[in-house]
């Protein structure tokens, strides 16, 4: 009981606390940027309140096997005829009345309703807390992936602001050399039309580098501002950066450990339960139940009433009454609910094997995922040291008039495009493997 009012007056204090907070000054690193999501999501909050009122339906259904008990009293005035409940006799008069009563019940049987109830509630509670953790855990794969988009966005500023550099100096070197006659303007004019896509190509870069992080801020539930950064962790990509399990591996894993799976399985045996309390509504119901009353009237017949504690005394009385109900027809209301128990337990059952296809799917579908950038990844490493010697060699042919504008523009698109897609890979490949170990039970991290 101490316990589950210590959790009330905590759930009192979550929206405050929600509001009330000191963020911790950025930039922001991975584990922070995902403990200030976990602090503030609204969606964990819920379920975490849900996981109270969880609690308190277990408390419910323990009390259901104590007996209850209540007492009472009431007081008042009659006028007119009646009858003198201490003389039983009928008297014309006002009558001042006191009734003081004590019940107390207790079911013996039930159909075993009482004991699956809370069977029941537990499994419910122990559901909820696979809930949150599901929660959790969707919210940190959120937080990382719209982290890396953060980090992969930076770079991309990094390259296109790389590649309006070289075209910048590449445009005066030309504007010169067209001074002096020795290149035609057209060469000029190719190179500012290169300028200014490089120009628009940075404006790009930073666009998206703003989204990712308002995203990313959204996803924190934080306020947007312009000074918002995050840490950029020491990626390190290695040959024994992929995990060396194959699907199947990772998915026998998985199953034992996702707590979606879990979940499924808890509300199987929920289910279960719920079937045998609709059952246990054809059984008999058994209970015993006790009553104490007493009463005082301010009148008696022919002399002075007795004293309050004298009436109490003499007019007390008790009564003990063994109950028997036993179910005959319910206008198929039992059948019904045995029926839709039943249906209950089917769903679940659907239910659970459709977490363990979907476990089954998204793990495969990962593994391909990073086994594609892997290989993308090591294609576009050679690709890049041959792309970036293919532009040393036009840049330098540029200089002595041996190539066009036209043709050294290729030469740089070539550059960046490969560049991009390094970076593309690299970082879908650094995030595909951290959802293979987050399958695996390890933790999740970028370094």
């Amino acid at each position: 009981m101490k316990k589950y009012i210590w959790s009330l007056v905590i759930a009192s204090g979550l929206s405050f606390q929600l509001y009330a907070q000191d963020l911790p000054a950025g930039p922001y690193d991975l584990q922070t940027a995902v403990n200030i999501a976990l602090e503030n999501n609204l969606t964990l909050k819920r379920s975490e309140l849900n996981q109270l009122s969880n609690e308190a339906t277990v408390l419910q259904n323990k009390g259901a096997r104590l007996p209850t008990l209540s007492t009472g009293a009431s007081t008042g005035f009659r006028w007119g005829r009646s009858v003198n409940p201490v003389t039983n006799l009928f008297e014309t008069a006002r009558i001042g009345n006191v009734n003081l009563s004590a019940n107390s019940s207790v079911t013996l049987f039930a159909g075993s309703r009482i004991s699956n109830n809370l069977t029941q509630s537990k499994l419910d509670l122990e559901a909820g807390l696979f809930n949150i953790q599901v929660t959790k855990n969707n919210i940190t794969l959120n937080i990382i992936n719209l982290f890396v988009n953060v980090v992969f966005n930076r770079e991309q500023v990094g390259i296109a602001e790389s590649q309006l550099t070289t075209s910048k100096e590449q445009l005066d070197q030309t504007t010169k050399l067209v001074a002096a006659g020795s290149l035609p303007l057209a060469d000029k004019l190719d190179l500012q039309a290169q300028n200014a896509t490089n120009e628009l190509e940075v404006i790009n870069a930073k666009n998206s580098l703003r989204i990712s992080k308002l995203n990313l801020a959204q996803a924190m539930q934080i306020p947007f501002t312009e000074d918002f950064q995050v840490v950029e962790p020491e990626f390190i990509i290695n040959d024994g950066l992929m995990a060396s399990e194959n699907p199947s591996d990772i998915f026998d894993t998985a199953v034992e450990i996702m707590p979606e799976i879990k979940l499924a399985k808890v509300n199987v045996e929920s289910a279960e339960y719920g079937v045998k309390i609709a059952r246990g509504s054809f059984l008999p119901t058994v209970g015993i139940g006790g009553n104490i009353f007493s009463n005082y009237v301010d009148r008696s017949f022919g002399s002075e009433p007795p004293s309050f504690g004298a009436q109490i005394q003499d007019n007390l009385s008790q009564s003990l009454n063994l109950n028997l109900s036993i179910p005959i027809f319910s206008q198929f209301n039992n059948m019904a609910s045995v029926q839709r128990a039943r249906v209950q337990k089917q769903i679940s059952e659907v239910a659970e094997v459709e977490a363990k296809n979907t476990l089954r799917q998204d793990i495969e579908s990962a593994y391909n995922s990073a086994l594609s950038a892997q290989q993308s990844y090591e294609a576009n490493l050679v690709r890049l040291d041959a792309v970036q010697e293919s532009f040393r060699i036009a840049q330098q042919r540029l200089d002595v008039g041996a190539i066009n504008s036209v043709d050294f523009q290729v030469a740089q698109n070539n550059l960046f495009n490969t560049q991009a897609d390094l970076l593309n890979a690299k970082y879908t490949y650094i995030f595909r493997v951290k959802v293979l170990d987050f399958y695996l039970g390890n933790p999740i991290n970028l370094n």
